[in-house]
């Protein structure tokens, strides 16, 4: 069986990149279907993800994730600091997202859902190829709540004014506040990026130690597994060995690895369409789309949404962030198939019970909703945020750290009283 999942990935893998190229009205929607894949393929192959940051900790006592996300976001920001300290600064669409009471609402919301649902805006994506059922009814409460949102979004000042500025963007740009130093303050940002991702791998750390002196850490299970991956035999070594074919395709990257491979890929991104990474506003537009389908008109969609019609219009693989979010499950699909391990992923989360239904429904319209009130999601208002050096990013995952902590704690009263 996993030898016939491997010739297939390998087909889906050929196919993904041909049919692209060869369909794909532009070269720009070929290179956002590609970093798709590859964000999909890393995130899947690392174990990586947003929600695991808190869940885990929660769950298990383990915080290697949330300071493998320290390091990406320094990463990140450092890479990205070579585009905007040599270049126009104008030409990027940077996220420097308004901190207001929005951003403090969606935050805890966002991580709220992202507990109920055990997956974040991302994760849904990959989800729906390794735990269908459970991302199906995330996405579809997703996108209900992104298309309920829409029009607070885009109306209500609580949300779109920010109570500090900076200058640049729409709230505090970090290099702003240390323009006096030279290099453009960019020193001086990357300093204070490095310095609160520091307090957050100090706070994780030592909360991992309280845990396991007080006998509630278990570990996570992807995790023992990344630890155990041994160097490559090189004395016994062969091009064409089942030893080597593991080692390429099917052992599980570490959440280094993971954490360097996606801050590459974001920088390549934000070099080639100058704006970051989001994910969350299409599933809106997908939902849009689905009452357009049912009958709704786009007049009454766009009179709804205070938006315009052109994501409900327009054919679905014309839009970049619909490709890019579509590339994602490819890339997540390629790598379970190439690995040996879909079927097994696949089979292992379809039966759902009757109550998680209506756990992963308010999960996902939590997370939805929540992203327009904060202008983002995990990727949208706190990695991008945080790479493009804006304060707003650091005040989401105080939130989000909260609204995932209330949530497993409710999660865990609810799971005591079945």
């Amino acid at each position: 069986m996993k030898k016939i999942e491997n010739i297939i990935g390998f087909a889906v893998l050929i196919l993904s990149i041909v049919l692209g190229s060869a369909l794909l009205k532009t070269d720009m929607l070929f290179f956002r279907w590609v970093i798709g894949m590859a964000f999909g393929y890393v995130l899947t192959r690392s174990f990586f993800g947003f929600a695991g940051s808190i869940n885990r900790a929660y769950r298990t006592g383990s915080t290697k994730l949330m300071r493998a996300l320290m390091l990406m976001f320094v990463l990140s920001a450092i890479l990205t600091s070579a585009f905007l300290m040599f270049g126009d600064v104008k030409v990027y669409n940077l996220w420097i997202n308004p901190i207001n009471l929005g951003l403090i609402v969606g935050g805890i919301l966002f991580g709220f859902g992202m507990s109920y649902s055990s997956c974040c805006a991302t994760g849904t994506l990959t989800d729906l190829v390794t735990g269908l059922p459970r991302a199906l009814i995330t996405l579809l409460f997703f996108g209900i709540g992104v298309f309920v949102g829409f029009p607070l979004q885009a109306r209500q000042s609580w949300i779109k004014e920010s109570w500090f500025k900076s200058g640049t963007g729409r709230g505090v740009f970090l290099p702003d506040l240390f323009a006096s130093e030279g290099k453009s303050g960019y020193l001086g940002a990357i300093i204070l990026t490095a310095l609160l991702a520091g307090i957050v791998v100090v706070i994780s750390y030592m909360y991992e130690s309280k845990r396991k002196k007080n006998n509630q850490y278990s570990g996570v299970g992807s995790e023992q597994d990344q630890d155990a991956v041994k160097e490559l035999d090189t004395h016994n070594y062969k091009l064409f060995s089942e030893t080597t074919y593991k080692k390429i395709f099917v052992e599980p990257w570490s959440l280094t690895m993971g954490a360097v491979l996606l801050s590459v890929l974001f920088t390549l991104l934000m070099g080639v369409t100058k704006a970051g990474w989001g994910a969350s506003g299409p599933f809106g537009f997908w939902f849009g789309r689905l009452l357009k389908f049912f009958g709704m008109s786009v007049d009454s969609i766009v009179a709804f949404t205070g938006g315009k019609p052109v994501p409900y219009t327009m054919p679905f693989f014309e839009n970049p962030s619909f490709v890019q979010n579509i590339g994602i499950i490819v890339g997540t699909l390629i790598c379970l198939l190439l690995a040996g391990s879909f079927t097994e992923s696949f089979k292992s989360e379809l039966k759902i019970k009757a109550k998680d239904v209506l756990i992963f429904a308010i999960g996902g319209f939590a997370m939805g909703f929540g992203t327009r009130l904060s202008n983002g999601c995990n990727v949208g208002a706190l990695y991008t945020p945080i790479a493009n050096f804006s304060l707003s990013g650091w005040i989401f995952l105080i939130c989000l750290v909260a609204g995932g902590s209330l949530g497993n704690y409710t999660l865990t009263m609810l799971n005591k009283k079945r």
